[in-house]
């Protein structure tokens, strides 16, 4: 598939060669919750987005590369069942995970092109509704999943051990 290009960005499927670099990207965009969570929550999750770099079960992962340096990504999985191994919330939907972006290149619209990417994409699938969960210890992400239409879906909300994993969707 051909990237699209806006700007000096382009946003592009991953490639196999991209791995090492998404890997890094991720953990430095992530980063900033460290401090957030315990020490062993923050080895677990660390592990779990070295993980999702090679994950099978993507139906889609796609970075947003300047000047040959991945500075976003997003992952869209098929269902919850695949994205979280929670056949029990009932999404059978697209659902985005691992929404990133680099600390340096912040604040430009990347994210929102990732999800208008991720959104054109869905829709060429037919899907109806995109869902997404996440933390309150993401309150930027939250404010920008809502500025682009998302809306609360509590029924979908689950807990990660104290967490709260709160729950929102897009009608497409």
């Amino acid at each position: 598939m051909r990237g699209i290009h806006i700007g000096n960005l382009c946003i592009r499927d991953a490639r196999v060669e991209d791995r090492d670099q998404i890997e890094e990207h991720l953990l430095e965009a992530y980063q900033q919750y460290e401090q957030h969570l315990s020490a062993v929550k923050w080895e677990r999750y660390k592990e779990e987005i070295r993980q999702s770099v090679t994950n099978s079960r993507t139906l889609a992962f796609i970075v947003a590369v300047l000047d040959s340096e991945i500075v976003g990504s997003v992952q869209l999985f098929v269902s919850s069942e695949a994205a979280y191994a929670k056949p029990e919330l009932g999404i059978d939907s697209p659902i985005i995970r691992f929404l990133a972006v680099s600390p340096k290149t912040r604040g430009h619209g990347i994210a929102a092109q990732l999800i208008a990417e991720s959104i054109h994409r869905m829709e060429r699938l037919g899907a109806t509704t995109l869902h997404l969960h996440t933390t309150d210890m993401m309150a930027s992400a939250i404010k920008l999943y809502e500025r682009l239409g998302f809306t609360r879906a509590i029924e979908k909300d689950f807990s990660n051990g104290e967490t709260l994993v709160k729950s929102y969707w897009l009608r497409l």
